[in-house]
């Protein structure tokens, strides 16, 4: 009985969360952060009842609904507007790793998980995750306590970071720079961006697509480097692990985005005979985005968090604070 009133509550929240969406001339019946914290009651109560439908809504919604926003920017400006926040994301890229596999070497974390949440927190969450996870050869446990790690912290980042913004009285340029480095998951930094402001929203946007690029060469990285760490740590002790095949998944999605912010810039007057159809396609990929939040929150089911560890949980959430603060600091000092 409670499996049925489950699977009907979740077509019913689905549909309440994506319709009526502003383009419309009608009020959204759920922001981003309601939907993401209707999907965490909905999995605590009754469990995940469609985890296809769930990881189908998570990533190619999420994808299609990232491109749709690139409709609504105009390259130009966006890239004049983050060119602060693009020089950055370099650097922390980099420091993160390099803090997260020796913080993760010092708590004896597995050379594994630790480097996938490494991965995740420098880059794009559970993006970079799925890319580097078959390169290092992770299994199934490795990859969900990393997935758990990162879920967690970025259904927290999307309640904690608008408020803190204000408290700090950041910008909307400040936010957005801020939300896409220091937040892990491209949902939750949009869905953060959304819940600040518009412009936000679009920086936001722009700097986490340029970030989410480094998993290209971070994963050919990987395929020299974490060979060289394993047999390192089974020289000093420990247990190396099987190499696999190496595949590198190349995110497509952004380069569709990069096309829609062209396609927007200079094609906006030719297709004065449609009008609003960009502003349409804008509006109905932000709430697009507010249903992959609620199918996020419903795939945290209460034992995907009791998988995750005391250690990895320890090392992400000390990744966490120490890019948080630091770009914190960073764009406060250095972005009007």
């Amino acid at each position: 009985m409670k499996e049925n009133i489950g699977k009907i509550l979740y077509w019913v929240l689905l549909v309440i969360v994506f319709f009526p969406f502003g383009s419309v001339g009608l009020p959204d019946l759920v922001t981003a952060p309601v939907g993401l914290a209707l999907g965490l009651v909905f999995a605590i109560i009754f469990g995940t009842p469609y985890p296809k439908i769930n990881r189908v809504l998570s990533k190619t919604l999420l994808q299609a609904s990232v491109v749709g926003l690139g409709f609504g920017m105009n390259l130009i400006k966006s890239l004049q507007s983050g060119a602060e926040g693009m020089i950055f994301t370099v650097a922390s890229v980099i420091g993160v790793m390099v803090i997260g596999i020796l913080v993760g070497n010092y708590m004896r974390i597995n050379a594994k998980t630790s480097y996938l949440i490494s991965a995740g927190t420098a880059i794009c969450g559970g993006s970079a995750i799925a890319a580097v996870g078959p390169v290092v050869g992770a299994d199934k446990n490795e990859m969900a306590v990393s997935l758990g790690v990162i879920f967690i912290l970025n259904a927290i980042a999307l309640f904690i970071f608008p408020p803190m913004g204000h408290f700090f009285h950041l910008s909307q340029t400040q936010f957005g720079t801020w939300a896409a480095i220091a937040i892990h998951d491209t949902s939750s930094v949009v869905g953060a961006g959304a819940a600040y402001g518009a412009e936000a929203c679009d920086l936001a946007t722009l700097i986490k697509c340029t970030r989410a690029l480094w998993i290209i060469p971070l994963a050919f990285f990987t395929m020299w480097f974490f060979p060289k760490l394993m047999a390192r740590k089974a020289k000093a002790g420990g247990t190396a692990a099987e190499e696999g095949k190496a595949k590198i998944t190349i995110p497509w999605f952004i380069f569709y985005f990069v096309l829609a912010m062209i396609i927007n810039t200079y094609t906006r007057d030719a297709v004065s005979f449609l009008p609003g159809l960009y502003d349409f396609i804008y509006a109905l990929a932000r709430k697009c985005l507010v249903a992959v939040l609620f199918a996020i929150g419903a795939g945290l089911s209460l034992k995907v968090i009791r998988s995750v560890g005391v250690k990895p949980l320890i090392q992400a959430v000390t990744l966490w604070i120490c890019i948080g603060a630091v770009s914190l600091f960073v764009v406060m000092t250095t972005i009007e």
